[in-house]
């Protein structure tokens, strides 16, 4: 696991250079004459601020960025990037009744449906999700007609690419297989597209 913290902070070239592993598995390296290959298959965790302040979208603190301000600052961090991180989850601020009221669903039961998903994945297609290629997708991620319908109305409304369109394809697989279910519904598909809309807050 490579875990970032503020991510657009790090330079741009740095960031670029995960495009590749992140979409392969591997990366290469060329040096005169010569060229190699390397393993490189990680799980990338990121984090980042909303804006520069880190208020924007507070419930209670005011952000002191201007729209500019935002959008430069989250114009570190480019589409082709964007595209290859599978989930960007916006994260509320905790008040203290939530704080005091301690851990949520225990990590014991979560791993249970995690371990039961990864196993349903490995029967039906012989690897788990994120391996899965375009003819694979076609293959093992049946949608049903609403599904495959409001996918596509989110394609067109959030300007998916096509790596995109794969991708919420098979976390929406993956949402199917902690649900247990066999196909692809539009529910698992609706979460799956929010989770493509981390970086969508807009600055007062």
């Amino acid at each position: 696991m490579l875990f970032l913290d503020e991510l657009p902070e790090f330079e741009r070239r740095v960031l670029e250079a995960l495009r590749e592993p992140l979409e392969t598995g591997h990366v290469t390296i060329s040096r005169a004459a010569h060229r190699a290959q390397f393993p490189a298959r990680f799980q990338l965790v990121a984090a980042m601020n909303p804006c520069p302040c880190g208020y924007l979208g507070h419930p209670s603190a005011r952000c002191r960025c201007t729209p500019d301000q935002v959008a430069r600052y989250r114009g570190r961090l480019s589409g082709p990037l964007l595209d290859r991180i599978d989930l960007l989850v916006t994260v509320a601020p905790l008040g203290e009744e939530a704080l005091r009221a301690g851990p949520g669903e225990a990590s014991a039961r979560v791993r249970e449906r995690v371990v039961d998903a990864r196993a349903r994945q490995q029967q039906r297609q012989g690897k788990p999700n994120q391996g899965l290629d375009a003819a694979d997708i076609d293959r093992h991620c049946v949608l049903a007609d609403p599904a495959r319908a409001l996918l596509g109305q989110a394609m067109a409304r959030l300007n998916l690419s096509a790596r995109a369109y794969h991708r919420c394809i098979k976390v929406a697989r993956t949402i199917a297989d902690l649900a247990a279910a066999e196909r692809i519904e539009s529910a698992h598909v609706a979460e799956s597209i929010q989770y493509r809309r981390g970086l969508e807050t807009a600055p007062d």
